[in-house]
């Protein structure tokens, strides 16, 4: 007979290879956006951790040998990160500051990343207790 296969041939015919072919292309193309996200997710935590170890490192020896003042202050880390620390006294909602020597007082810091455009920005906040402070003759100060 005239275009059928004998028994004894064996294979795959070319329509079942295409298939086999577009069906690996697909899930290939899957792969590569699942893998291009994997990257992407990555790349994002180790800015945010560099981000987090920049902002340690400013809070740890922000006002080291300088009194405490409220206010603010910017800067840059490197060429990539920069930064924002507000300073305020610190009381809680409602109450009337206490008249003791401590005072405790908040420090918000930004840290940004990114094009100035569309910043990328992580947020940090602490509470810093300072004591009473003293002049150049030893009298003590209330602080600023």
């Amino acid at each position: 007979m005239i275009g059928s296969r004998p028994q004894s041939q064996q294979g795959f015919s070319l329509l079942e290879v295409i298939a086999a072919i577009m069906l690996l292309a697909i899930a290939f193309t899957a792969l590569m956006k699942v893998a291009g996200a994997s990257i992407s997710l990555s790349q994002n935590a180790a800015e945010h951790s560099e981000a987090a170890m920049w902002a340690r490192s400013l809070l740890d020896t922000a006002f080291v040998g300088e009194p405490l003042q409220a206010g603010s202050r910017s800067g840059q880390f490197d060429r990539k990160y920069r930064w924002r620390l507000d300073v305020s006294p610190w009381n809680e909602a409602g109450a009337a500051p206490p008249a003791a020597p401590l005072h405790l007082y908040q420090l918000d810091l930004d840290v940004l990343w990114g094009p100035p455009a569309h910043p990328r920005s992580a947020h940090f906040r602490t509470l810093r207790l300072t004591g009473p402070q003293t002049d150049g003759s030893g009298n003590m100060q209330a602080p600023r």
